[in-house]
């Protein structure tokens, strides 16, 4: 039976991490994962460039960006080691790199760029990788260190840490290990649920809108009541079953079903005095009028919906244009569910944090730890749940 100083389980972002550090610091480490391909999330993220952190993240207040049952736990790893920290990392292995609006970072050529660098941080540290290679079992053994069953014998470490991500994209892997093995030693999930993900409506209700597929303009989109009130202005996307888009990804980790959204689809613009005016002085139809401030087919979708809007702007009653401004500002809607895990960027959920240390990501199990996607801290869209995972695999890492 082989011997290591920890095994990994789960070979993405998280795992490849914290392998190459432990192993820099002189850890025997053992790196598992049941795919082929390695880091494949890593490899389709950010449009196949990898949005790999976030400059506007906050190391004094990091959780600001972050939701879960507690999002203060993520502080300390977060607060040391910070965007600054792994923009030095990406500049060392010289991988170019750009960034985009509101902080998000991406490399200039591919995300593999990012895989590679993992990799050669790994070898650096004599990580010895196993690929493909499923675990069948996991185990305490009588000294209280750990005995993993795998496609490739049974290897034993006082400690393991499990990286395995979340529940999206199964098509490229994803799995419950992790929260089964959390579960296999009494600690606590919180339920896992799609985020990062598209909404979804009844066809019924959603047929005026269906049309509009491949639509996008900006928006203010809200959730909540009052303290928990939750606001992004962002860029929202029409589907044929839904909405999709940045602004309707970040609300959809705020939004509870049965819950209902509004929608701002003309931030900044007075409509109410602008539809005004055009009473004085346009014959133009209302739609026409609109498509100043929205775009032409979402107003003709729109004022298609009641017939004291299909008239000349002149001729348009003044509760009609009221209602019409006020519909647009303020659109209230009730999603009916998700797009799932398939079309879900990451997992809302995972190992409750009471369980974990936050300084070591240690479980109440000793010598059992979690990082990355796993635990229940979801990151904003934008590179925040790459940050996390590179934080958090560094803090576990610390402590092997």
């Amino acid at each position: 039976m082989q011997s290591f100083d920890a095994v990994i389980v789960g070979a993405g972002a998280a795992g490849l991490f914290c392998a190459g550090i432990a192993g820099q610091r002189g850890r025997r480490v053992l790196l598992i994962d049941h795919s082929a391909k390695v880091a494949e999330k890593i490899r389709i993220s950010g449009g196949g460039r990898a949005n790999f952190t976030n400059r506007d993240l906050d190391p004094r207040a990091p959780q600001k960006h972050f939701v879960g049952e507690n999002p203060h736990f993520c502080r300390s790893a977060l607060s040391r080691y910070t965007p600054a920290d792994f923009i030095a990392l990406v500049d060392r292995h010289r991988i170019a790199w750009h960034e985009k609006h509101k902080g998000q970072l991406f490399c200039d050529r591919s995300a593999d760029d990012l895989i590679q660098m993992l990799l050669r941080e790994c070898e650096a540290g004599g990580v010895t990788r196993w690929q493909p290679c499923a675990v069948q079992a996991l185990r305490q053994g009588g000294d209280g260190g750990y005995e993993l069953d795998t496609d490739r014998g049974t290897v034993r470490a006082p400690r393991v840490v499990i990286a395995t991500g979340g529940l999206p994209v199964p098509q490229i892997g994803a799995s419950d290990f992790g929260l089964r093995i959390a579960a296999q030693f009494g600690l606590k999930v919180v339920e896992p649920r799609p985020a990062l993900v598209p909404l979804t409506f009844d066809a019924g209700q959603w047929a005026p809108f269906a049309e509009l597929a491949g639509l996008a303009l900006p928006v203010r989109i809200e959730t909540g009541d009052k303290k928990h009130r939750m606001a992004f202005d962002e860029d929202l996307l029409f589907t044929h079953r839904g909405l999709s888009g940045p602004a309707v990804l970040q609300i959809s980790s705020y939004w509870h079903g049965g819950t209902p959204l509004q929608v701002d689809l003309a931030p900044g613009a007075a409509l109410g005095d602008a539809l005004a005016e055009a009473k004085r002085r346009s014959r133009k139809l209302l739609a026409n009028e609109l498509a100043a401030w929205v775009p032409a087919r979402l107003a003709a979708t729109w004022t298609a919906r009641d017939p004291d809007w299909q008239r000349p702007a002149m001729e348009a009653a003044d509760k009609a244009l009221a209602r019409l401004a006020d519909g647009l500002h303020r659109w209230l809607l009730v999603p009916t569910g998700t797009e799932g895990w398939r079309k879900a960027e990451v997992m809302r959920g995972g190992v409750d944090t009471r369980e974990l240390s936050q300084q070591t990501l240690e479980s109440r199990q000793p010598g059992l730890h979690f990082i990355g996607e796993v635990v229940d801290v979801t990151g904003w869209l934008g590179g925040y749940n790459f940050q996390w995972a590179w934080a958090s695999a560094h803090a576990c890492a610390q402590a092997l």
